[in-house]
């Protein structure tokens, strides 16, 4: 009987180790990597826009 219940201790600190891993994973390096791509992003899609619309400023006279 102390079998089954071992394998089920073990199981919970297996879960609980990956559910820090998942957590640690996501906010030191998913999160981080998504607000570059995202802001890198958009800066390329605004130089990309200026490109074909001109730089902003007032209007030409």
């Amino acid at each position: 009987m102390s079998v089954a219940g071992d394998d089920d201790t073990q199981g919970r600190l297996h879960r609980r180790r990956m559910e820090i891993f998942a957590f640690l994973f996501l906010t030191a390096v998913l999160m981080p990597v998504l607000a570059v791509a995202t802001v890198g992003g958009y800066g390329l899609a605004v130089w990309i826009y200026q490109m074909a619309a001109g730089p902003p400023g007032p209007p030409a006279r």
